[in-house]
């Protein structure tokens, strides 16, 4: 059972990091390929405030996805300057850097982690693991909500216009640089969300678990499902936390299955399972 509950958790956890990028590279158009950055950022900044300041879960979890927004506001900044392939580039050096300074940096822990984070509880109670797995569907539900609104909200009209034309979108009053960078700044306060529930559930964590690794998972969990869709950032979210525990065997060549699917979908299913135009979802909705 508790096996279960751990990979629910994980499946929650994925489904907010989807989602979360979804805003960035599926309602923006903005190429990033450095997301699990901010996801690192989410972990780390939780897990400090709760092990210095000695503060618990529900008071490092809103501080943690506070300043990864304002981290994402700056990080973001290089979408102004440069796009598509330039942008990819530098996002995958933000993610790199970041690695790095969690890393090599003693306030960090180094390369030796951070660890002693503490359990979420109800007082002195800890959570048990079917309580964790609860909340983490319900920060799951909250967070697809607040996609779903953004996407059908004036902010998503204007997110989707700087995708489909800048210059367009520009032309006819769209703040292409304020809708640049609020797309980053949603992404990664979603992203910080996922990083806080996953350093007070591992309750220790190194900068490894951040890696670019995990980005290029992210990314496949979008695409897989179908990019700038809540409905394909839970699929993709899905289908790769399960594929990893079906065929573990594989574990080693885990990324090179990833990029084969990638580079698959993106030739035959640009769409993913699910998106917008997709035959599956046409079929499903009764239009093929």
């Amino acid at each position: 059972m508790n096996y279960y509950l751990t990979i629910i958790i994980y499946m929650g956890i994925n489904s907010i990091l989807a989602l979360s990028l979804n805003i960035i590279v599926g309602y923006a158009g903005q190429i990033s390929l450095g997301h699990a950055a901010f996801y690192g950022i989410g972990a780390y900044t939780s897990a400090l405030i709760a092990t210095k300041l000695g503060v618990s879960f529900w008071v490092a979890m809103p501080l943690a996805i506070l300043v990864t927004a304002l981290v994402g506001a700056i990080l973001g900044l290089p979408s102004l300057r440069v796009s598509e392939d330039f942008l990819a580039i530098t996002t995958i050096g933000i993610n790199f850097v970041v690695q790095a300074v969690f890393k090599y940096i003693k306030f960090f822990g180094g390369a030796l982690g951070i660890s002693g984070i503490p359990y979420p509880g109800i007082g002195k109670r800890p959570l048990s693991l079917l309580e964790f797995a609860l909340m983490t569907l319900i920060f799951t539900v909250i967070s697809a909500l607040i996609s779903f609104r953004i996407g059908n909200s004036w902010i998503g009209l204007g997110l989707k216009a700087v995708r489909e034309d800048e210059l367009a979108a520009s032309s006819s009053g769209v703040n292409v640089y304020k809708f640049k960078v609020l797309a980053f700044v949603l992404g990664s306060a979603l992203a910080g969300l996922a990083g806080s529930l996953y350093a007070h559930f591992m309750m220790f964590i190194t900068a490894d678990d951040f890696g670019f690794p995990l980005s290029i998972t992210i990314l496949s969990m979008v695409v897989i499902g179908g990019i700038g869709t809540v409905r394909g950032a839970f699929l993709g979210a899905i289908i790769l936390t399960i594929l990893p525990e079906v065929f573990r065997p594989l574990a080693d060549y885990r990324m090179l299955i990833y990029a084969i699917l990638l580079i698959l979908f993106m030739r035959f299913l640009p769409e993913g399972l699910v998106g917008d135009g997709s035959m599956i979802w046409k079929k499903l909705r009764g239009e093929a």
